[in-house]
């Protein structure tokens, strides 16, 4: 990728740290913009995801003429490999740290288990990594062969048949938690055992049914990377500061991004109104708006990166998380779940008995907690220090020419 859309690393880097910031934050009080919505609707939270798929997209478009080239043999062995690869590591990070507390004590954690209460548990198969790369392995195939043409049609293809799907699994009720029919296959499928419950029940986010309109979320953002892409080629790139004439060729390319994002949020929108933008069972009104909105920010960071050249500490802040982010995320899952079976001395209960804490909460309840204000404030406090820990990591690395590519 060329320094010129240094604007492209930028939002993936700021994309995968806002990822790590609403996962992490802590206590029982946390900034609305920060959860994700109950069920329908959209907050910031509910964008991350979809934005990094996007950017997934991204890459996609500046890699595909190498695999091309390359042919079919050399595309296929680089695909399996990078989407198997992805799909392990999401795997592994759900099952680690291979031990779990049980009844007080140390015991390891098999692929199923029995709870003390008698309820039959098990490791989670998907989650968000599995989706990533499920949605790359799938929306690769359909770009390599289907070129730019065939992805889009094929992207629209595949929002309206999941709009069908979710009114003929259930006609009555269809949008509902409990009414929403992918659920059913993925208990099939998986088993109730190894799907996520924290909805209260057994229902996955990331679950089989709800990966088809995600795909396209990848194939958006292939789309758009390839007519940045192409657009690049067509025209003779100018020094900055001599950009933001109008009839410039990245003005000219900002006038169709925007023009593009308008008609998706106006879309999304409009077909919001009888399919809701959901997150939870990624409606096909929320991939047009998240595309919309995707594409919106992309512009306005080529816009001031590209066009007026506005870069500083900030540009640098999220490039850290932009040059290892399928490792930073990665990290930022490993180090709460290696902590959950460190237990620390937490003084007596009312009983008199030793109660015990994880490193992870005793940070949030001494030190977080403690910071003053309303306790959405400590809430933050722990996830921004977390994310600098992790900046601090991505950064050392950086310095290092440490990349860690999969």
């Amino acid at each position: 990728m060329k320094q010129r859309y240094y604007s492209l690393d930028v939002f993936r880097g700021a994309t995968v740290a806002f990822m790590i910031l609403v996962n992490n934050h802590a206590g029982p009080q946390t900034f609305s913009p920060l959860l994700h919505a109950k069920w329908h609707g959209l907050t910031p939270t509910d964008l991350v995801f979809p934005f990094f798929l996007f950017a997934v997209g991204n890459a996609l478009a500046f890699v595909m003429p190498r695999f091309q080239e390359a042919g079919d043999g050399a595309f296929w062995k680089k695909v399996l490999k990078r989407a198997t690869l992805i799909f392990l590591i999401g795997l592994f990070i759900n099952w680690f740290p291979f031990l779990m507390w049980q009844d007080d004590q140390l015991v390891l954690k098999t692929w199923t288990w029995t709870t003390s209460e008698g309820e039959l548990r098990g490791v989670r198969i998907l989650g968000v990594l599995q989706r990533i790369a499920l949605c790359y392995f799938f929306a690769s195939i359909i770009v390599y062969y289907g070129k730019a043409r065939g992805a889009f049609w094929t992207g629209a293809a595949f929002l309206l048949v999941y709009w069908l799907l979710c009114l003929i699994g259930n006609p009555i009720d269809p949008y509902s938690l409990e009414g929403w029919f992918g659920t059913s296959i993925d208990r099939m499928l998986l088993g109730e055992a190894h799907m996520y419950r924290g909805e209260g029940i057994a229902f996955d986010p990331e679950g089989i049914v709800s990966t088809l309109p995600a795909i396209v979320q990848v194939i958006g953002g292939y789309l758009v990377g390839y007519y940045i892409l192409n657009r690049e080629k067509a025209t003779t790139a100018l020094p900055a500061g001599a950009v933001n004439q109008e009839g410039h060729p990245v003005f000219k390319t900002l006038v169709v991004l925007f023009i593009a994002s308008a008609v998706l949020l106006f879309l999304g929108y409009a077909w919001g109104l009888v399919f809701p933008i959901n997150k939870k069972i990624w409606t096909s009104s929320y991939v047009a708006v998240t595309l919309g909105l995707a594409i919106a920010l992309l512009s306005v960071l080529i816009y001031l990166i590209e066009i007026h050249n506005v870069r500083g500490a900030w540009t640098r802040f999220f490039d850290v998380f932009g040059k290892n982010p399928l490792f930073i995320y990665a990290l930022s899952g490993l180090i709460p779940r290696l902590l959950s079976i460190i237990r620390l001395s937490d003084g007596l209960n009312e009983t008199g008995e030793p109660t015990h804490i994880t490193p992870w909460s005793w940070y949030y309840k001494y030190v977080a907690a403690q910071v003053p204000g309303p306790p959405e404030f400590g809430s933050f406090f722990f996830g921004f220090s977390f994310l600098l820990l992790l900046w601090g990591i991505g950064y050392w690395m950086d310095k290092r020419k440490m990349y860690i590519r999969v």
